[in-house]
């Protein structure tokens, strides 16, 4: 039986990378339609704050899914691959126009990475 806590955090990830897509993907189309989304859809303290919550919440719960039971490499390997795109891109390196592609590749691969997470402890 899963934890309820364990299950908020990683439900709380994935919430979490969808609002990064949202932002990534639907925000410009917006901001091409009104104007006052654009100021927030480049706004770069938005891309930080992202990568400020989604950090330490990514790390809590793969550190508290390891307690339960040991996680493969490869999971350690998508979450840190997935959280440096995600900084890279908040960072805009190697330059702004790779920010979106790496901000989206980042995002799926940290959701991916809970939600196998996520299936993991069902079984």
């Amino acid at each position: 039986m899963k934890s309820p806590s364990a299950a908020l955090l990683d439900a709380g990830a994935v919430a979490l990378s969808s609002l990064c897509l949202l932002h990534c993907l639907a925000l410009p189309l917006l901001a091409a339609a009104l104007p006052l989304f654009g100021v927030w859809a480049e706004a770069e303290w938005v891309h930080l704050v992202f990568v400020a919550i989604a950090l330490p919440m990514t790390g809590f719960a793969l550190w508290r899914a390891e307690r339960r039971h040991p996680l493969p490499a490869l999971a350690w390997l998508s979450a840190g691959i997935g959280l440096a795109l995600l900084m890279a891109g908040a960072l805009a390196l190697p330059s702004h126009a790779w920010e979106t592609p790496l901000t989206v590749t980042g995002s799926l691969l940290l959701a991916a990475t809970h939600i196998w997470n996520a299936r993991h402890r069902h079984r």
